[in-house]
């Protein structure tokens, strides 16, 4: 920690408590419909996409790791939701080895319920494929769209609707704490996620406000 901060025991403890009260994701939530309706878009989204990324192991975190064979790497997997702008809407911790699909069930009840079952289509990749995945999906009033590649594809392709969630796991690459799972607590490590996003989103809702009139004191 910086020498003009307090002990780092004593600002972890805090951050802890604010993470357990969820204040960070309410913070997000909230940044998240600021930004959207000064986008001229509806508060809360219609769609999403869902997608994963493994994040290695450190001494810290390998008790509760997995091994994911597809990337050969051993650790924690981040399970995201994000709306059509790339904004975060909920998140899973699971061990590297769980499969995409079989997280599609708490991902979907947790987005409908912070946008208020607002979203009706959820954009996909060819792991959620199966009629597990879609049948835990419609539980929850949302149809998946499988986006696939091109049976020829050579060199980059940009998908539809598929790019957002990748350019959010790019701006996650930028927070270095998250570059690999270093937290004991699975709840921590999800926790961070929210505090990074809300570090992004923070100067867009503020050029938004600012655009509006609205006083920033």
């Amino acid at each position: 920690m910086p020498h003009d901060l307090p002990p780092w025991q004593v600002v972890y403890q805090q951050t802890r408590r604010w993470i357990d009260a969820g204040v960070f994701e309410a913070l997000l939530h909230d940044l998240r419909e600021l930004i959207r309706i000064a986008d001229k878009r509806n508060a809360q989204p219609s769609a999403m996409i869902l997608d994963s990324r493994t994040l290695q192991s450190t001494p810290e975190s390998g008790a509760r790791a997995g091994y994911d064979g597809a990337k050969r790497l051993k650790g924690s997997k981040v399970h995201l939701a994000v709306d059509t702008l790339g904004q975060l809407l909920a998140l899973r911790i699971t061990p590297a080895n769980e499969q995409d699909r079989d997280q599609v069930a708490a991902l979907a009840e947790q987005v409908q319920k912070v946008t208020g079952e607002s979203v009706e289509v959820a954009f996909v990749d060819q792991g959620y494929t199966g009629e597990s995945a879609a049948r835990q999906a419609e539980q929850h009033g949302i149809r998946l769209e499988v986006v696939k590649h091109t049976e020829a594809k050579k060199g980059f392709i940009l998908l539809p609707r598929r790019w957002v969630v990748e350019r959010s796991f790019g701006w996650m690459a930028r927070f270095r704490r998250l570059s690999r799972d270093y937290e004991r607590l699975s709840t921590v490590l999800a926790g961070f996620h929210f505090i990074a996003f809300v570090c992004l989103m923070l100067p867009t809702a503020m050029k938004a406000l600012a655009a509006s009139g609205v006083s920033m004191n």
